[in-house]
């Protein structure tokens, strides 16, 4: 009975639990979500890049852009200051007069209500504005 000795159960190989590392995840996401800043619409630039120094040197008839943020209480934004609405006009205005094919884009936030919408479109159509767009940028829940 020499080959037969008392063996030793084996034990079972340990697993590993993924359940702290997706609750470490998630409590980081949450994290970062609500520290991140926001991107601010005015530092991208909206106008087109020339290609060659002799397309620089010509006139452009793409004309500039003006982008006007409206906020969810309905007071537009240009360049990051609140604009009242009658200053807005003479803005309007004041920049159409000094490049005709001027393209004014409307950001319209999430919460800004259609009539304060219609304004901002009034005003720039008022003021002589050809080349009117709105861009939606967040999605509907």
């Amino acid at each position: 009975m020499a080959g037969t000795g008392l063996r030793r159960p084996t034990r079972p190989a340990r697993l590993i639990s993924l359940v702290p590392m997706i609750d470490v995840m998630l409590i980081m996401l949450v994290f970062f979500m609500v520290t991140s800043t926001y991107l601010n619409l005015d530092m991208i630039p909206a106008v087109h890049q020339q290609d060659s120094p002799a397309q620089a040197a010509a006139p452009s008839d793409a004309g500039g852009t003006l982008m006007i943020r409206l906020g969810s209480d309905g007071i537009p934004v240009v360049q990051g200051a609140a604009v009242p609405a009658g200053v807005l006009s003479a803005l309007l205005a004041g920049r159409l007069a000094d490049d005709p094919l001027l393209q004014v884009l409307v950001l319209p936030s999430g919460g800004a209500t259609t009539q304060a919408l219609i304004s901002v479109m009034d005003e720039a159509a008022r003021a002589g504005a050809v080349r009117l767009r709105v861009v939606r940028l967040e999605a509907r829940p």
